[in-house]
């Protein structure tokens, strides 16, 4: 049971910024920092491949609407990427089973992509940009620190993460009713829109 807490943080941080985990991991592990990481994510490959997706998604996540954009499209990424991080820690570690893993590193990252995407929304309904650089930034930082403070205290660490979990969960459904006023108004602004484009492509020549 003693990969567990670093399965659980791992899941968490993979839901937020997926890449990220990969590429901290993977640095930390090829630069000898520690040996807790896995030969797989220290491949130069992954490393690489993992740093330019971290760079695209650390600017779209800075866009308003991009950003709900782009966690619409890893609602599937993001969960499996923790369950095969976390898979890949205990099949190293050996003391949990790669399945059980797999599952809670997945649902600890779906859980936690869904907090952030439902955070994203509720901030884009505010229209200036600032609210959206502010929390990418305090998450970016937030996972690097977090991961790289659970390779070496993974307990203290998973606490944290599980605190900034229900700390989430808990602000999404505060602001639930805000999110659904949101969503209302872009689905009325998506159908006036259609039904413009309809009106015009059936007016009669001027």
């Amino acid at each position: 049971m003693s990969v567990l807490p670093l399965v659980f943080t791992s899941g968490w941080a993979s839901g937020i910024n997926a890449y990220a985990v990969v590429l901290l991991f993977g640095l930390l592990g090829a630069t000898g920092v520690t040996d807790e990481v896995p030969a797989a994510l220290q491949r130069p490959d992954v490393l690489i491949v993992a740093g330019v997706l971290f760079l695209v998604e650390a600017v779209a996540d800075k866009v308003p609407y991009v950003d709900s954009v782009w966690d619409s499209v890893h609602t599937v990424i993001r969960p499996v990427a923790g369950a095969v991080v976390a898979a890949l820690l205990a099949g190293h570690n050996g003391s949990l089973p790669e399945l059980a893993a797999g599952a809670v590193g997945g649902s600890t990252a779906l859980l936690s992509h869904l907090v952030k995407a439902g955070t994203r929304i509720a901030v884009n309904t505010s229209p200036e940009p600032a609210s959206n650089i502010v929390l990418s930034i305090a998450e970016d930082l937030g996972v690097a620190g977090l991961i790289a403070f659970a390779v070496f205290h993974p307990v203290a660490a998973a606490v944290i993460a599980g605190t900034l979990l229900i700390a989430g969960i808990t602000l999404v459904i505060f602001l639930w009713s805000r999110i659904r006023r949101f969503l209302r108004r872009r689905r009325l602004r998506r159908e006036e829109k259609r039904l413009a484009t309809a009106e015009g492509a059936v007016a009669p020549p001027g």
